[in-house]
């Protein structure tokens, strides 16, 4: 009997004929790719598929040629079979007011989910929610086309960092060799994902960076982010979500805080770390959670205050871990 969230998902897409898809709040290239490679493999089973989101879509994701067909704003009610949600720890993270009388499929590849949905597939074992939605098609009855494959190799690659980061694990490498064998393009991928960017995020990048602070040890990373700076050169918060990478790059530091000034007194820290700091352990600690590498909560303040106090928590929760609590996801 097919009783596995898999085979279960598998059945409810072959019986629906409308479905609608959706990621996360400041949605990224795993959950924006795969929710185009998922609308896709839908239309090629001959069902009707609608993307939406209600954050808007990044840089460079906005560029990508598929791009245009991701809609901006909230899935009407009792139009749907069923609703996709992508990386979504409950219902809230996707942003959307008008689910609960819709039937969920909740795929997620983050330890901290609710499990709210009809049916849950959560894997924290699996490198990107695009590496899942591999297995997915490869259960649908459809061919895996060279421009779902792209997607899903464009997934996985921008969640592992172009395969730095911990969640790079040997099936990653497997399901993407499978990926470029059905079609995918390394070079054209890593062209889109690492060189296209606008001066304006350069300039960004420049900025933030030259807030740079480190702790007294410089094990802890820390940058900051206000709104005037995005208004000055016309982007968004949603538009730094890689700065991180560049200060975990530092030699010695195990932590980056990122805070991202998302209104008066009101910043979202992001965190990324490495080895066996936990982010999902010290976010989860303010209300936040996510990743073992990568993790987020919001706090309330001003900055100067925030940063001290933050940096002082961390550096104790830091000391409290238990040796043996490795990040593993």
């Amino acid at each position: 009997m097919d009783t596995t969230p898999l085979d279960l998902i598998v059945k409810k897409i072959s019986a629906s004929r409308r479905l609608a898809i959706t990621s996360h709040l400041r949605p990224d290239g795993d959950s924006l790719c795969t929710s185009l490679a998922l609308a896709f493999a839908a239309e090629d089973m001959g069902k009707e598929a609608d993307i939406f989101n209600t954050d808007r879509t990044p840089v460079p994701f906005h560029a990508f040629p598929d791009a245009e067909r991701i809609r901006i704003g909230q899935i009407p009610p009792g139009v749907y079979d069923a609703i996709i949600l992508l990386e979504c720890a409950d219902v809230s993270r996707s942003g959307h007011e008008h689910l609960d009388g819709y039937f969920k499929i909740n795929i997620d590849h983050h330890y901290s989910n609710d499990r709210y949905a009809d049916i849950n597939w959560v894997e924290p074992t699996a490198s990107a929610v695009g590496e899942m939605a591999f297995d997915l098609c490869l259960k649908l009855p459809l061919r895996l086309t060279p421009r779902i494959a792209g997607l899903l190799y464009c997934a996985i690659v921008s969640d592992t960092g172009s395969f730095q980061f911990s969640n790079t694990t040997a099936k990653c490498f497997e399901v993407c060799h499978a990926l470029v064998e059905a079609g995918a393009d390394p070079n054209r991928t890593s062209e889109a994902l690492f060189h296209n960017n606008p001066p304006e995020k350069i300039k960004l990048l420049g900025r933030v960076l030259s807030t740079l602070d480190l702790n007294r040890d410089g094990s802890i990373a820390m940058i900051h982010l206000f709104k005037r700076d995005l208004r000055s050169l016309n982007l968004s918060a949603i538009d730094t979500e890689d700065i991180t990478t560049l200060a975990r790059s530092i030699k010695g530091v195990n932590v980056v805080l990122f805070f991202k000034e998302m209104d008066v007194g009101v910043f979202r820290v992001s965190i990324r770390s490495k080895g066996t700091a936990h982010a999902a352990a010290i976010a989860e600690h303010f209300g936040g959670g996510g990743h073992a590498h990568a993790a987020g909560f919001t706090v309330y303040g001003p900055i100067e205050e925030l940063m001290k106090n933050v940096l002082a928590t961390v550096e104790k929760l830091l000391g409290e871990m238990a040796p043996g609590r490795a990040a593993t996801t």
